[in-house]
């Protein structure tokens, strides 16, 4: 069990470094942007595309592989006044629904991302289904999360545990 949780430590720590690059990617583009625009007045138009999808892939990538349940939004006011048998009611309600409304969504969405391929990118020439498949890996990765969440609560474990994070509730 030590060996699976130090895995996923350095799976998380690795998740992390791709989302610092992705951000400093996205930044080094903004920057070489402006110095191109403003000093030399050659605007770059690849460096605008590829600060987007730096930055879609930042915000999905980041929301399922670095961002922990207990960082998570929450209406505090009504969660944490809440018991703990309420919380984890709270939490198999919106992890039931998350998994049924994802999984539901999950062949359209693939669908869609597939089709894609006949489509690319304006400055890059990349296709679209590549550059927008870390939505699949998303919804994939959510449906998996919020059904171990609410598998946990069923269970009667608090919300807020760090899946495969190795800390305990």
């Amino acid at each position: 069990m030590e060996k699976l949780i130090a895995a996923g430590r350095w799976l998380r720590r690795r998740a992390e470094n791709f989302s610092a690059l992705l951000l400093l990617a996205m930044f080094l583009c903004f920057m070489l942007q402006i110095v191109a625009r403003y000093v030399f007045n050659y605007p770059l138009g690849w460096t605008e595309e590829v600060s987007v999808l730096c930055w879609i892939w930042c915000t999905l990538w980041g929301a399922v592989f670095v961002v922990r349940e207990r960082d998570e939004l929450r209406f505090d006011i009504i969660y944490s006044a809440a018991s703990e048998n309420t919380r984890r009611i709270f939490t198999i309600i919106t992890g039931v629904i998350a998994v049924v409304l994802f999984s539901v969504a999950l062949p359209a969405v693939y669908s869609y991302i597939t089709f894609l391929k006949v489509e690319k990118s304006a400055y890059l020439g990349i296709r679209l289904d590549y550059l927008y498949s870390i939505y699949v890996i998303f919804s994939v990765a959510v449906i998996v999360r919020y059904a171990a969440l609410t598998w946990f609560a069923i269970r009667g474990r608090a919300p807020g545990i760090e899946i495969g994070a190795g800390s305990a509730p």
